[in-house]
């Protein structure tokens, strides 16, 4: 009897995430007609998406125990530097920046893989043939990335050309975060904090004029310097059945979750962040590369940005040097919502996943109702810190023991 009643609190928080989610649909149904529509549930979920990428990179980071403050400010630059590749024709400080990222992240990348494959194929082998040849078809692939790049800069960059170029810029500063993380024995929030305003700066000193906001024209001229008409549709509604129902936003934000998903719980990578997060001195004595972990999940955390800077760009048809500003925070806060611990080592990618439609729904509802973005603000400070309190078994504790004094007298 003894065992189940200590199991219950731990199933409780576990459950109290999705009868949060699920009171919340209750209620918006009672308060609104419009709650439940399709057309609202879909706009939800378009305006969510972009904050829920950023916190699926933000789940990754906060299970190895660090924190990501630089994820709106790299959101920023990746919108500017997205919206002058579209428009400018010419070299620019955003087209010097997304080339040699690219190349470096293609060369990187291609050295990685060419190393990995010939490990598997042959065993260990001689290390310094394997990095020979690593950095061999390592640098060919960079060459080829930039002599691609410097092709593409006078024509102009299409859909699928900032697809290539912009996520890099992310993946390289989210790199340098958790090189100087794992290296220099820093804290994570001291690091990231660093990077935020850095970031920050380099997006105005990209941007020009203290940060000016670049606009972005659609069109299929062929005399003015136009983006492809295609690129909007990054932010716009697939037709299910004659009706736009499902957010291109959307889609990116569920396949991010799904791939996080399966790398946390089917491949050795997610032991290994889980590892970090629960005790990192152990993982590290077992064998794990625990600064390899660090530098993956803030490189992730920094690409995934930039992919969300992609979806704002497409959304306003702008590039904006303050674009990401709290952008951080609200990713924090989604994830906090979700049960992960900001202590590492535990918590879920769905739990994220809820978390994000949790604030979402919320503030549906409450604009819905004409409630005042003041007083949404207060209560998503309150809901976090209940969440919180809930999640850390505090709250029941406070809950127990008040239940017991009255009943004591």
């Amino acid at each position: 009897m003894a065992t189940s009643d200590s199991k219950y609190p731990s199933i409780f928080r576990s459950a109290s995430l999705y009868l949060g989610l699920v009171s919340l649909f209750v209620a918006g149904s009672l308060l609104s007609d419009q709650f439940l529509t399709l057309d609202n549930l879909r706009d939800v979920l378009w305006q969510v998406s972009g904050i829920g990428i950023i916190a699926i990179g933000m789940t990754l980071v906060i299970l190895t125990a660090g924190i990501d403050l630089s994820v709106g400010s790299v959101l920023s630059l990746g919108s500017v530097v997205c919206a002058m590749l579209l428009m400018d024709r010419e070299w620019t400080k955003a087209s010097v920046i997304a080339v040699a990222c690219f190349a470096l992240t293609a060369g990187l990348l291609a050295r990685w893989t060419t190393v990995s494959l010939i490990n598997g194929r042959n065993g260990a082998g001689s290390r310094k043939g394997l990095r020979a040849i690593g950095w061999l078809v390592g640098i060919a692939v960079c060459a080829v990335a930039a002599a691609w790049g410097i092709y593409r800069v006078p024509r102009g960059f299409g859909v699928i050309g900032v697809l290539l170029v912009v996520p890099p810029v992310g993946l390289l500063l989210g790199a340098v975060n958790g090189a100087i993380i794992a290296k220099g024995k820093l804290q994570p929030f001291i690091v990231t904090l660093a990077m935020m305003v850095s970031a920050v700066g380099l997006a105005k000193y990209v941007a020009g004029f203290g940060g000016a906001v670049h606009p972005i024209y659609v069109g299929d001229s062929l005399t003015e310097a136009v983006a492809p008409p295609a690129f909007p549709s990054l932010a716009a509604n697939i037709p299910v059945f004659g009706r736009d129902l499902i957010p291109v936003p959307g889609i990116f934000f569920v396949a991010s979750a799904v791939l996080a998903w399966l790398m946390l719980n089917k491949l050795r990578i997610g032991r290994y962040i889980y590892g970090v997060g629960g005790n990192e001195e152990a993982t590290r004595l077992s064998g794990v590369n625990t600064d390899r972990v660090k530098l993956f999940v803030y490189a992730v955390s920094g690409m995934l940005s930039a992919v969300a800077a992609l979806l704002y760009s497409a959304q306003y048809l702008q590039g904006k040097a303050d674009a990401g500003a709290t952008r951080e925070l609200d990713a924090i806060a989604a994830v906090v919502i979700g049960g992960t611990s900001l202590m590492g080592g535990r918590g879920r990618i769905g739990g994220t996943v809820v978390g994000v439609f949790i604030f979402g729904y919320l503030g549906n509802i409450l604009n819905l109702r004409g409630v005042s973005t003041e007083f949404q603000a207060i209560l998503k400070g309150v809901i976090i810190v209940l969440a919180v309190l809930l999640q850390e078994g505090i709250l029941g504790r406070w809950m127990g023991s008040t239940y017991r004094r009255i009943r004591g007298s």
